[in-house]
């Protein structure tokens, strides 16, 4: 067995592991606190678990280089952001604000530890295939995310990409629909590619970061005796960055904008996607693919199509 393929397989199975320790840490504190009211609080914790959790044990962690003002905007919001893998759990560690929870397809309810925590803690459950049940769902988080100012997290893509490069998957609409049924801003938050750090075809799982937008977008890779890190220019670490985007407001919008917002919305998440990902792993951008479905996936992104 080749050294790279041992990493991948270590990092794999301790991610793994990781996921269900943090899971089921997270039915104890979601269940302690809707006895106390402040169950909303639960994916917050939970996600901020697993951050610290993963960086321990991976060396992989997600920085947010800039915009993080944009992730404490007054609730609610939609937040919206690229799904290129597992390791996009890892992500949701980083950026969550408080109050925040996730949308997931409704199978999800069953899978031991991590369906009982999203049970527990709020999650919006979408039936992908009953438009009419999924319409009911975002009316019914619509309600929900003005009464208790609840934000909601959700991957337009739907399915993750696995992509090798700066590339963005065709959206879904479910997003879009309910910022404007609940009247609030969207809140994009973009990460650069990542297939240098995990790239599941390739069988690579390494500690280190890709590259990320700051001051400069030159990356510099520094030599180290386990693996090679990539870093901003510098930085010495084993970070991965993202962007936060400016809110897009929804407030003068009707249904009927929809379109024309999820267009824009991802024009705009593509471009910062390309500034972030092309020059450091001389990746040229193309045009942009359609998503290339992987396993099953662990937390997704609004299914209402048309």
């Amino acid at each position: 067995m080749g050294l790279e393929l041992a990493s991948f397989l270590a990092r794999l199975l301790t991610s793994y592991a990781c996921l269900v320790i943090c899971a089921s840490y997270g039915v104890f504190v979601s269940i302690f606190l809707r006895l106390i009211g402040q169950h909303r609080i639960a994916q917050y914790l939970t996600a901020r678990a697993f951050k610290y959790t993963m960086r321990l044990a991976t060396g992989v962690n997600f920085v947010i280089v800039s915009g993080e003002e944009y992730l404490k905007s007054p609730r609610p919001v939609v937040i919206i952001g690229n799904h290129q893998s597992e390791l996009d759990v890892l992500l949701l560690g980083t950026i969550f604000p408080p109050y925040t929870s996730v949308t997931a397809k409704s199978s999800l309810k069953s899978v031991p530890f991590l369906g009982w925590f999203m049970a527990l803690s709020g999650t919006v459950f979408i039936d992908r295939g009953n438009r009419a049940d999924a319409l009911k769902a975002f009316d019914s988080a619509a309600e929900e995310m003005r009464r208790e100012k609840q934000n909601v997290f959700i991957f337009p893509e739907g399915t993750r990409s696995y992509a090798n490069g700066p590339e963005l998957g065709s959206f879904k609409k479910g997003a879009f629909h309910l910022a404007v049924k609940a009247g609030v801003d969207i809140v994009p938050v973009v990460a650069a590619n990542y297939a240098e750090v995990l790239n599941v075809g390739a069988r690579r799982f390494r500690a280190g970061s890709i590259a990320v937008k700051g001051q400069s977008n030159s990356v510099r890779s520094v030599p180290d005796q386990r693996q090679e890190i990539f870093v901003l220019p510098g930085r010495e670490g084993t970070d991965s960055g993202c962007p936060v985007l400016p809110p897009i407001s929804t407030r003068s919008l009707a249904p009927a904008d929809v379109d024309d917002l999820t267009r824009s919305t991802r024009e705009s998440m593509l471009a910062a996607i390309v500034s972030l990902s092309e020059s450091p792993f001389n990746q040229r951008a193309g045009r942009a693919s359609p998503a290339r479905r992987g396993p099953p996936i662990a937390m997704d992104g609004g299914s209402i199509k048309g």
